[in-house]
């Protein structure tokens, strides 16, 4: 079996407020995501993400080169390959989202993760099971209550990745530093 590994540089840690480029024109938020696949992201979190590219954030989401993306498209996000930088630009990131499974497979995204945690600028939130207690003291659990456009998307997205589902729960739990807030 060949372990996943995902490319993040340190060319994305947070700056604590928007910024315009030079040609005047405002920059979005940015979240950027860590997972092992599409359909974890999906079922995980596909409700907060989709939520987060109606408010106008730029998601994007880093999964090992291959995967299928096209439930990531349904929500919205941006999907780029572990070979692929988040923005060449060097912009940084505002959010970091991870899975507990990236988490594991790949040294320089515990890394990144317990660097985010430690900055206090970029929100936090993870996901799945087996956290490191060094990470999973500082956290804490939080709800996004999915918006009705959410879970439809959400729905779709997870047919989209093979996932039968009746109904899509209406919130999402993540694990989140204590200042982080899902809405």
């Amino acid at each position: 079996m060949v372990t996943p590994t995902f490319n993040i540089g340190h060319k994305s840690r947070a700056r604590s407020a928007r910024s315009a480029r030079a040609d005047g024109e405002c920059l979005r938020y940015r979240l950027d995501v860590v997972a092992a696949s599409a359909a974890d992201v999906v079922q995980s979190a596909g409700g907060w993400l989709y939520d987060r590219v109606m408010a106008g954030w730029e998601v994007n989401v880093l999964l090992p080169h291959g995967c299928d993306t096209r439930a990531l498209r349904i929500l919205g996000v941006r999907p780029l390959a572990s070979d692929g930088q988040p923005d060449p630009a060097g912009a940084r990131s505002h959010s970091l989202a991870v899975s507990a499974e990236a988490f594991a497979a790949d040294p320089r995204v515990r890394e990144k993760v317990l660097e985010a945690i430690g900055d206090r600028l970029t929100e936090v939130a993870l996901w799945g099971d087996g956290w490191p207690l060094a990470v999973d003291r500082g956290m804490t659990q939080a709800q996004h209550v999915l918006t009705t456009a959410a879970r439809r998307f959400k729905g779709y997205a997870l047919a989209a990745a093979g996932i039968s589902c009746d109904t899509v729960d209406p919130t999402e739990t993540l694990l989140c530093d204590r200042a982080t807030r899902l809405d």
